[in-house]
């Protein structure tokens, strides 16, 4: 999907093609803005599997489903064995991690990272076994390298609160964490090179408008903390809502056990006077917090943000869950919540069968598969009625949604990207970069290379595509050649829209037409 899982597909095929392992470039320009882990090890899996969708995704999916894992090792340390599958079940279902297998970003990779040095330092903690300390901390490092400074910052939120709650002062200062600290360093030193020789030591470069940029400060401050005290030109306006907004649906349907839960821990925490029992943990719920409140911090924020703390969530939803199915506790919240849980499952089959059937109409198959789907749902909700439906009710209405969301409505969705389909057509009927170009093209085109397998050029000039016997264009581009008396013949033409920025009249199959635009590739005789 355009615009950021595109970008890194066609950087980890351009290195790939490069062998340029420490610095990153963005369809030959220079880049600096994610660090380089994500692009490396899908690199590395295009270099097994091929260029393609399953190489670019196979790493983050496999990282996704070792967050799990690690989500429930960690959750068993802090709580029992019912509550871990539980938080690993959660977190599996929840649509972030839907979206984020599919829609491909840092923050896959990123989240696993993190809850996998969350775990392994309270591993250490619990059996004080050195090498948990160390692996954890090269954890830290390791995400670091794929999203920055945030990779270290959770970490240290969840075990400051826990450790400020038990009043356990010295736990902050154990010597133990010197040597982590230069495991940090180590791992963090390949990228830092590659910064260092393409950035550092060029200042006459002009990246993203600006020279003299030392790409070491800003993956070490301006990315991250520099939105927080203003010093990144990086502004959309967003405030400290905008995250919990878009858990609404990100975190779907387990975001309204979420908030209470959260509640109930800290007028419990008040209660205690600040002051947790050493069987009580804040792990989760401080690490969670203080991630939100930091991330809501910048003055630059998008949906995904938040991802990285989606673990921490699913643990403190299943702890509340579990205290209610087997302690009893908060009846008057859960005889809320359980009608309302089931709410939003009937709400996200009937939107399912919407999408299927109207939005965009999957025939006969898909209609089938979803009236068997809800059939199941109905067996397990009213007839086999499990104890623990509260969680597996939602859980299977989610699976079953994502199922058609993958295999039917993302594939009608991405056929209104240009990228993939000219980028097809080019690689399938091998036209050199040489003779093609795109003219007066306004949609994001790293799908195109990607998907074509080469660098390609672009202009908004006329002359500057004199030459080149195949061009991509949109009306516009289409009007200035026949004006000026070009001949030629449509190759491949289609409807263009931005599918990661959806409208109400892009979704209505009536004024769907008002809302795409009309993009060709053509010889140019």
């Amino acid at each position: 999907m355009d615009i950021d899982a595109s970008q890194y597909a066609s950087m980890s095929r351009e290195m790939l093609s490069s062998h340029n392992w420490l610095q990153l470039y963005d369809r030959g320009l220079e880049y600096l803005d994610k660090p380089p882990f994500l692009i490396w090890i899908s690199a590395l899996s295009m270099k097994i599997f091929g260029v393609g969708n399953f190489g670019y995704k196979l790493p983050s999916v496999l990282f996704a489903l070792w967050a799990l894992y690690a989500t429930y090792r960690l959750t068993r340390l802090l709580y029992n064995d019912n509550t871990a599958r539980a938080a690993a079940l959660i977190l599996a279902t929840c649509q972030g991690m839907f979206l984020m297998t599919n829609d491909v970003r840092c923050d896959t990779i990123l989240m696993s990272w993190v809850i996998t040095a969350i775990w392994l330092i309270k591993e250490w903690d619990v059996i004080r076994r050195y090498k948990y300390l160390f692996m954890g901390f090269a954890a830290i490092g390791f995400g670091m390298m794929t999203k920055g400074p945030i990779a270290l910052m959770v970490p240290i939120f969840s075990f400051a609160t826990d450790w400020a709650l038990k009043r356990q002062w010295k736990k902050f200062f154990n010597p133990a964490y010197i040597p982590g600290i230069v495991i940090i360093a180590i791992v963090l030193l390949p990228m830092s090179i590659g910064l260092y020789q393409q950035f550092d030591l060029h200042p006459e470069k002009v990246v993203n408008g600006q020279q003299h940029v030392s790409g070491l400060r800003f993956f070490y401050w301006s990315q991250s903390f520099g939105r927080i005290t203003g010093e990144s030109p990086w502004k959309n306006g967003a405030d400290m809502s905008f995250l919990l907004l878009n858990m609404l649906w990100s975190f779907l349907p387990w975001v309204f056990v979420l908030v209470p839960a959260i509640a109930v821990n800290l007028i419990n925490v008040i209660r205690q006077k600040g002051r947790l029992q050493p069987e009580q943990e804040w792990i989760s719920t401080g690490g969670f917090l203080l991630a939100y409140l930091a991330l809501g911090s910048s003055a630059y924020q998008l949906p995904h943000y938040i991802f990285v703390a989606f673990p921490l969530a699913a643990i403190i939803v299943a702890a509340s869950v579990a205290s209610f199915l087997e302690g009893q506790q908060y009846k008057a919240i859960y005889k809320i919540l359980q009608p309302f849980l089931m709410t939003i499952v009937v709400l996200v089959t009937g939107l399912v069968l919407c999408l299927i059937t109207y939005i965009f109409p999957s025939g006969m198959v898909a209609l089938i598969l979803w009236i068997a789907g809800t059939a199941i749902l109905c067996y397990i909700a009213f007839i086999r009625k499990p104890a623990g439906r509260l969680l597996m009710i939602p859980a299977i209405a989610m699976i079953i949604a994502n199922v058609f969301l993958t295999n039917f409505v993302y594939y009608r969705l991405l056929s209104y990207q240009v990228g993939p389909q000219a980028g097809r057509y080019l690689l399938e009927h091998k036209i050199p970069s040489s003779e093609f170009a795109t003219y007066k093209m306004r949609d994001p085109l790293n799908s195109l290379d990607f998907y074509a397998q080469q660098l390609l050029s672009g202009s908004d000039t006329l002359p500057n595509i004199v030459g080149k016997r195949y061009v991509l264009t949109m009306d516009e581009g289409l009007t200035d050649l026949q004006h000026n008396n070009y001949k030629y013949t449509t190759l491949l033409q289609g409807d263009l829209f931005k599918v990661s920025e959806l409208t109400p009249e892009f979704l209505n199959p009536d004024t769907r037409s008002k809302a795409t635009k009309k993009y060709y590739l053509l010889k140019v005789e």
